[in-house]
């Protein structure tokens, strides 16, 4: 083995080093040439190396007759290794950029093959990084774009690491050649047509001519942005623990923040806290729908916001701002009678239902509000139900579908609510659990 090879075999090792306790690392395997390279290095170090179990994985997506080929000329390779190979096929959404859909439908297969305590390695290199860069530069990309890919993420219950970050293609060529390894060629990477492939062969071609350290100083750059980014999310936390204060109605289950310790920050803190906050939440807004959040922030007391998001929208309420998506943006259907009530009660799209206590004589039966309700308390005669919601100040958006209990037309119970949920000596309670984030995805 060369002293270059020797180098790429420590550099590899050096960069999984953290993870030697891992149960399995999965390699990502197109059959191309970075992954080949990856699969070959790190089967051989497994040799004399005590690393966890190799196995690897190739997504067949499809979409050329050519790559109907690859799985067998991949499960070749992996035998004469004697690492294992799982094929996965995938179905390509059809939509604007075939690129995005074959890479979501790609690491929708990786998630769904990684277990716990598992690592899936991919070969992505530093001249990927430096292309990467560039292509999310020409697009506009912020400081978080424009950090690149990084070197370790979580990924569903395990963890995604590209530990060929340091390594040139160059590198991965000689050795390659060394070894002479053989590997795919996939035609579409020519395709011109493509803009990473443009960049790939019209656009980095001429730039390292000018200046040969091109694509070392891009992924550099990469770096020095990933780490500024690291600093802003340490900055969002921060402002994010002043706005996370507890609410009356934390009963809920969704996300709130407050909107007061918001609005003390400058504008470009209040950007960075709200993108560090809703980045798990949604696809964020480009920098001209960002007047949304502006529109939301500064409307008048009595006004009803909404900032509506590709995954959900945002609420104001009580001084508040709310995430709401899922089930949530969605009527729930009606209830009816309450056969059992010493059962809790499903409600469709719409949580559980329990009463406690002394329970009612029935027959019982669920609403949500139409409007026009009334409700007699003691020692305060008939209110109407609306009255009674702006007293409490439960956010617009759940008025909806706040669980009622009627017995006839006589409305007994609003749930949660203090003072509404129960009969008036405390000898019973409505309660109502909201259907969960989880719920609300699904």
């Amino acid at each position: 083995m060369s002293p270059s090879n020797i180098d790429l075999s420590t550099k590899l090792l050096r960069s999984l080093t953290p993870w030697r306790n891992a149960k399995t690392w999965r390699i990502a395997f197109s059959g191309g040439l970075d992954s080949t390279v990856l699969l070959h290095l790190l089967a051989h170090l497994a040799k004399t190396q005590s690393l966890p179990a190799l196995s690897a994985i190739h997504v067949h997506h499809g979409l050329l007759v050519a790559a109907d080929a690859w799985p067998a000329h991949c499960q070749a390779v992996c035998e004469s290794l004697g690492v294992p190979l799982q094929i996965a096929r995938v179905q390509v959404q059809p939509g604007a950029s075939l690129e995005r859909a074959a890479r979501d439908a790609r690491y929708a297969a990786f998630i769904e093959a990684i277990q716990a305590d598992e690592v899936l390695l991919t070969a992505q290199h530093r001249d990927d990084q430096a292309e990467t860069l560039l292509f999310r530069l020409l697009r506009g990309a912020g400081v978080r774009g424009l950090s690149g890919m990084p070197r370790q993420r979580p990924l569903g219950k395990g963890c995604l690491l590209r530990p060929l970050l340091d390594v040139t293609r160059a590198e991965l060529e000689a050795y390659a050649a060394t070894h002479r390894l053989s590997w795919i060629e996939d035609p579409s990477n020519q395709d011109r047509h493509f803009s990473r492939n443009y960049l790939r062969h019209q656009v980095l071609p001429l730039l390292t001519a000018r200046w040969p350290q091109a694509m070392a100083t891009m992924a550099r750059s990469a770096t020095h942005l990933s780490e500024a980014q690291g600093l802003l999310d340490e900055l969002a936390q921060l402002d994010l623990a002043d706005a996370g204060t507890a609410s009356d109605f934390d009963w809920l289950g969704l996300p709130s923040l407050d909107l007061a310790s918001l609005e003390k920050l400058s504008i470009a803190r209040q950007r960075n806290a709200l993108s560090h906050w809703l980045g798990p939440r949604t696809r964020l807004p480009d920098s001209d729908h960002w007047s949304g959040w502006e529109d939301l922030r500064d409307a008048t007391g009595d006004a009803r916001p909404i900032w509506r998001l590709a995954d959900g929208d945002l609420h104001r309420a009580g001084g508040r701002i709310w995430w709401v998506s899922g089930v949530w943006l969605r009527a729930a259907p009606a209830v009816g009678e309450w056969p059992e009530p010493l059962l809790p009660l499903l409600l469709p799209r719409n949580g559980v239902l329990t009463l406690t206590g002394q329970i009612p004589d029935g027959p019982l039966h669920i609403r949500y509000r139409e409007g026009g309700e009334v409700m007699d308390l003691a020692g305060r005669g008939h209110r109407d139900l609306k009255r009674l919601l702006n007293e409490s100040a439960l956010p617009l958006f759940v008025r909806g579908r706040l669980p009622l209990l009627f017995k006839g037309e006589q409305l007994l119970a609003v749930a949660n609510l203090k003072g509404l949920d129960g009969g008036a000596s405390g000898s019973w309670n409505l309660h109502w659990q909201p259907p969960s984030e989880d719920q609300g995805l699904s």
